[in-house]
Order: structure tokens, then C-alpha cells, then sequence
């Protein structure tokens, strides 16, 4: 697996109905359901996207105390997604907590475990901000290997990091273990608020094994032919 995700940046559930009435029955593309979408609707519509066929992909990135965190991953093990993700900056006992959490919860409604993925820094942090304010005292790349090794090593399945960090994951991590990429812009968009961009066929050379993608495709004048020319894009960069 290897998926183009669209990010559902979107206020209510009605925004994401009318938004996915554009796609015909042949595209079912897996869906990231963030904070914003999540904190307005609910479990709701996690079970409203199962119900159309689509993978999801849960984004609320969990970062507390173990056991809250194990206790949160319990209730969203039983939702059937496809990801989950938590940061990394939490910790060993953390992460493993949320590796707990989920797989009992899973197992309790008889679905198949999300894999749990673990932030490593976020795409809109450049290096010097990231040793100014967190004073860490590595380099970028370094920091995320760190943390994606930790992420291993607890029991992630996974990272979400900037594609350009791919290359120093892959060579420190098991080749199963996933770099799931956000950041992505087609080479004619601006970036916004992300620091750390490539596009769909740039993060495909460096070794993404799925990327996510939002304004791109979502604020696109037709979100379809966006879609399509990700995919495109993407296929091609492999």
C-alpha cells in the first residue's frame, strides 16, 4: 500500500459530503480525518466514510501521559481505520502504551489494528526553528531519525515526517517500517504554512511509501482532475 491520502481539512460533515460528491464510484480514495473534522463531528463520521467504502486515515496526534494516551488508543482501535498517529516527542513508554491501547482495542471490536504512526517534527518546523524553541541541539535530519528509531523500537509501524527526511529514515529503520509524507504540493502551488514541501513525484524518488495531500487537491478549481494529476505525478516519480 502505497496511497495518495486526501487530507479533509473541512469544518462539518456537509462540506465533506458535498466535497466527495465530485468523486465518481470508480475514485474511492483513502481520507485523512484530522482535529478540525473530528472535534466538530465525532465518531460519526468515521462511520460515515466506512459506509462509502474509504480507507481513513485518523490524524489526531496524541501526545500525553501513557495511560491516557493507551486509554484514548483503546477507544479509537475500535473505529476500523486504516492509521493512527501519536508523536513521537512523547516517548518510549508512550509509544508502546499507544501500540497497547490500540491492539487491545482492535482486538475487542474485531477489526484489524490501524497502523500507529508517530510524528517525528512537523512540516511547517524548519531546522532553526526547531532548535530555537525546542532547544534541540541536532540537526533536523538527526532529530528525526532519533525519533523514528524510538518510534521502531516501542512498536510503531511508522513515521510522518517531511519526504525529505525519507532517505535518512529508510537507512536507520526495518524496511517494512512506513514514512507516511504530508508537506506535498504540486509544483505550481504556494506553500502556506508548510516549510518542508516536495512534490507528489519528489517524494516518490526519496522513498515515500504514501503521501498526504489537502489544499492541493481540496482547494483546487476542480478537486478531481487535482486528484488524478497527484496521482499521476506520483506514479510517475516511482
Amino acid at each position: 500500500m502505497r496511497p495518495v491520502i486526501v487530507a479533509l481539512d473541512f469544518e462539518n460533515q456537509q462540506v465533506v459530503t458535498d466535497f466527495l460528491a465530485q468523486f465518481p464510484a470508480t475514485d474511492q480514495p483513502m481520507v485523512k480525518v484530522g482535529m478540525e473534522l473530528f472535534y466538530a463531528t465525532g465518531p460519526s463520521i468515521l462511520r460515515t466514510l466506512r459506509q462509502r467504502g474509504l480507507q481513513i486515515f485518523l490524524d489526531l496526534k496524541l501526545y500525553d501521559i501513557p495511560h491516557t494516551v493507551e486509554r484514548a488508543m483503546r477507544q479509537l482501535g475500535r473505529q476500523g481505520v486504516a492509521m493512527v498517529t501519536i508523536h513521537a516527542a512523547g516517548g518510549a513508554a508512550m509509544i508502546a502504551a499507544a501500540r497497547r491501547g490500540l491492539n487491545q482495542g482492535s482486538q475487542e471490536a474485531g477489526v484489524a489494528p490501524a497502523k500507529l504512526l508517530a510524528i517525528t517534527q512537523l512540516t511547517s518546523t524548519t531546522e532553526a526553528q526547531m532548535q530555537a524553541e525546542q532547544l534541540v541541539a541536532a540537526d533536523l535530519p538527526t532529530s528525526v531519525r532519533h525519533l523514528a528509531q524510538l518510534a521502531q523500537a516501542n512498536g510503531a509501524d511508522g513515521v510522518i515526517a517531511s519526504a525529505l527526511e525519507d532517505p535518512v529514515i529508510h537507512a536507520a529503520t526495518a524496511p517494512e517500517f512506513l514514512c507516511i509524507n504530508p508537506g506535498i504540493r504540486l509544483a505550481t502551488d504556494a506553500a502556506d504554512d508548510q516549510q518542508r514541501v516536495v512534490t507528489p513525484a519528489q517524494a516518490a524518488r526519496l522513498g515515500s511509501d504514501g503521501i498526504v495531500v489537502g489544499r492541493s487537491i481540496t482547494q483546487a478549481a476542480d478537486a478531481v482532475a487535482a486528484y488524478h494529476q497527484v496521482i499521476a505525478e506520483w506514479e510517475a516519480g516511482k
